[in-house]
């Protein structure tokens, strides 16, 4: 019978939006208080009066069982990465409680855990030791996890100097190779290349099959979900609305796509989404035609110039159907201030299979990430038309149903 290796209980995280007061310093304060008393009051009720509550996490409470593969499902701000940092020990709850039994090696962010000054060999010792390893452990290891993150030849530079994906080369190997009872990865992996993402599904599948190795994995490619897990768990809100097998839990999170999709990142409200506005047109439609998106948003009180569009076309499994960058045609949009603007976007006959499909929408400028809008109910295919002799078989498993020819010699 296997034992629970990490159980929460009750576990709830409160944010107060709208205070400063956590980031100034002791001195700062002082300072403050003593140049003006009064501005010093009228600030405090100020932001009293501005602060907000925000539960990122509300009455949480889960086991998983030594071995246990679980994926960690729900759209941004459902509470994921705020759940993954307290089972991690980077921060506490504000109510409940997490035992985990055994060494937890952490993947939550690029570089996290690591020191910039110190070397790619400093870092593997640093975080070995990190997780309780005896410096013959991690020696033991260490070849593998060079090998793995390729970086031999920047192997003894300060991490300062890579690329963020050797970072997470390095990161992944060294969480995946020093033997931890629980590996927790988050999203980061999305940042390396396809090649690389294939070697750390490689390497979780190995983990999987060694006796008592726990992963806990939060990713949005319902694919790897899907075929790595045994378990899932689907997060809404702060709370756990799903808890139990894997394909169930990808079931009940598709239930929670909409219309109008989802911003990730938007800290500078300089672009306001809508969504898809001639979607009634889009449902159920041929998939063998072209398909006109007309994506519609408001911008802020701004012109932005330089602005460019990534979008992704992606089936119910999460897998990316079509992705079309914008900097590849032009030098990029204008976007006039307080204005509703439209996207026009086509994906030229995309031999789609039957099923619902999403839009993810990367919007940058020089100045860094404007918006990132992603589940935005794009379109249902419902065609009968590529095969017209014959009756269509609506349960076809691929993204796309190509024309072909077949003959028997």
């Amino acid at each position: 019978m296997t034992h629970p290796i990490i159980i929460a209980s009750g576990l709830s995280k409160l944010y107060q939006l709208g205070r400063n007061d956590a980031t100034m310093t002791f001195q700062e304060r002082i300072r403050s208080v003593v140049t003006s008393p009064l501005r010093r009051l009228l600030q405090t009720r100020s932001d009293a009066r501005a602060a907000q509550e925000f539960w990122a996490l509300r009455d949480v409470s889960f086991e998983i069982a030594e071995g246990d593969v679980v994926g960690l499902i729900g759209r941004n701000g459902a509470g994921k990465s705020t759940l993954l940092k307290i089972l991690s020990r980077i921060t506490t709850p504000t109510a409940g409680r997490v035992e985990l039994r055994g060494r937890v090696g952490a993947l939550l962010e690029v570089g996290t855990g690591f020191h910039p000054e110190l070397t790619g060999r400093e870092n593997i010792f640093l975080n070995g030791a990190i997780l309780g390893m005896r410096r013959r452990e991690i020696i033991r290891q260490f070849d593998k996890i060079v090998a793995f993150a390729e970086i031999g030849r920047f192997l003894d530079t300060p991490v300062k100097r890579y690329s963020s994906g050797m970072y997470v080369r390095l990161a992944f190997a060294v969480a995946a190779h020093l033997e931890p009872e629980v590996l927790i990865v988050d999203e980061v992996l999305a940042v390396g290349d396809a090649e690389f993402q294939k070697k750390c599904l490689g390497r979780m599948n190995e983990l999987r099959s060694q006796a008592g190795r726990t992963i806990f994995l939060v990713s949005h490619n319902l694919e790897m979900i899907e075929s790595l897990c045994n378990r899932g768990i689907v997060l809404n809100q702060g709370q756990v609305i799903f808890d139990g097998k894997a394909n169930d839990a990808l079931s009940k999170y598709r239930t929670l796509g909409g219309r109008g999709g989802e911003i990730s990142i938007n800290e500078t409200n300089l672009i306001q989404w809508s969504g898809v506005h001639n979607r009634e047109k889009l449902e159920g439609v041929a998939g063998d035609g072209d398909l006109e998106f007309v994506l519609r948003f408001r911008t802020g009180g701004v012109t932005l110039d330089g602005v460019f569009f990534d979008l992704e076309l992606m089936d119910e499994s999460g897998r990316r159907v079509t992705h079309s960058k914008t900097r590849f045609m032009r030098s990029g949009f204008t976007l006039r201030p307080n204005a509703d603007m439209d996207i026009r976007y086509v994906v030229k006959a995309p031999m789609l299979a039957p099923g619902q499909y999403y839009l993810l929408v990367y919007v940058y400028n020089a100045g860094g990430v404007l918006a990132w809008v992603e589940h935005i109910d794009a379109c249902t295919i419902s065609s009968k038309s590529y095969f017209p002799a014959v009756h269509f078989i609506d349960d076809i498993k691929g993204a796309t149903v190509p024309r072909f020819e077949i003959e028997l010699l």
